[in-house]
C-alpha cells in the first residue's frame, strides 16, 4: 500500500494509536468549524474504518499524517471520490489537521504530496477540492498548491440547511500530459 514522504511528513495508513488523537481533533470546535457537528469517539473510529475500506477498495484514500521527527499524529490528507448528490463528479483532495499543527505549512506540504500521488501514480486527469465559502484558510492552501476556482462552480451543499456550511466553493487542478504541473515546492516526492 502506498506511503508518501515529504521533507517533514509521513502520509501512511492508519494505526490504532491514531484513534485517540483523531477523536480529540473531531471533538475540537475550531477544527470542526467548517465541517459540521462534533464527532463522538465512536463516530471518529467509524470514519477511520471507512478510510481503511477506501484504501482496500480503491488503493487510495485518506492517509494519516505523521511528523516522523516526533512520531506525532497530526491529522489526515488524501484523495476520495466526490460524495454522491453534489453537482459534479471526480476525485477530491482534502486535509484536516489538529490545531497544534496549524501555521507550520503542513497542510500545503501534505497536499502537494497527495497531488503528486494522484497525478503520477493514479494518473488522474483532474483533482478537485471543496470547502465552505467561509473557510479562507483551506482556500489559501488550495491556491498555494496551484488550484483555481471559478465562481460559476460555487454551489450549495445539499447536506446542510441554510447557514454558513451550505455555500461551498469548488477548486480544480488538471494534470498536464507530462505531469509537469505537479507542484514540487515543500518537499513533494519525485
Amino acid at each position: 500500500m502506498p506511503e508518501l514522504r515529504t521533507d517533514r511528513l509521513l502520509l501512511r495508513r492508519w494505526r490504532d494509536s491514531d484513534l485517540a488523537p483523531w477523536a480529540e481533533m473531531n471533538a475540537d470546535p475550531e477544527v470542526r468549524e467548517h465541517l459540521g457537528e462534533l464527532l463522538t469517539p465512536e463516530q471518529s473510529a467509524a470514519s477511520v474504518a471507512r478510510f481503511e475500506e477506501g484504501f482496500e477498495e480503491r488503493g487510495f484514500g485518506w492517509f494519516a499524517v505523521e511528523v516522523p521527527a516526533t512520531g506525532e499524529f497530526i491529522g489526515f490528507a488524501g484523495l476520495d471520490p466526490v460524495d454522491d448528490g453534489l453537482p459534479f463528479t471526480g476525485v477530491e483532495i482534502g486535509w484536516r489537521l489538529a490545531r497544534t499543527a496549524w501555521g507550520h505549512g503542513y497542510a500545503s506540504e501534505a497536499a502537494r504530496a497527495v497531488l503528486a500521488f494522484g497525478f503520477r501514480t493514479l494518473a488522474l486527469p483532474e483533482i478537485l477540492a471543496v470547502t465552505t465559502a467561509g473557510n479562507l484558510r483551506s482556500q489559501a492552501v488550495m491556491r498555494r498548491i496551484g488550484m483555481t476556482s471559478d465562481p460559476a462552480d460555487d454551489f450549495d451543499d445539499p447536506e446542510f440547511p441554510a447557514g454558513p456550511l451550505r455555500p461551498n466553493v469548488l477548486f480544480r487542478i488538471a494534470r498536464d500530459q507530462d505531469g509537469a504541473d505537479v507542484p514540487t515546492a515543500g518537499g513533494c516526492p519525485r
